[in-house]
């Protein structure tokens, strides 16, 4: 069967589940690192009945956890794509620096919009 989505896939992207982009930005955690990060919220929201500022402690650990995650991540990704252009000779592909500024553009507009 013919599968116009493949077909219309450019030839430098290998085939299959690694080739594939999930729809949307890529996320800023690793899910099992937002996960933990989530549970560790909804139990502090569990338990908030029982023991209010032991669940208010452990919410606030969560989001201090959640944020240097995320300047990690941040920081990161900020590396890579320095890396991507600033030792470059002059002529580098204006195509290249062009993915840079729209990483960067992507990147910023997401933590605008947070």
């Amino acid at each position: 069967m013919y599968d116009q989505t493949r077909a219309q896939q450019p030839a430098d992207r290998p085939p299959g589940l690694a080739g594939r982009r999930t729809p949307g930005p890529e996320p800023l955690l690793p899910s099992d690192e937002r996960d933990k990060i989530t549970r560790r919220l909804g139990h502090a929201v569990n338990t908030f009945a029982e023991t209010p500022r032991e669940a208010l402690e452990e919410a606030e650990s969560a989001f201090d956890e959640a944020t240097d995650a995320l300047v990690d991540a941040l920081a990161e990704r900020r590396r890579v794509l320095r890396a991507g252009w600033q030792d470059q000779d002059p002529d580098t592909q204006s195509a290249e620096l062009r993915l840079a500024l729209r990483e960067y553009r992507e990147l910023t507009g997401r933590l605008l919009r947070a």
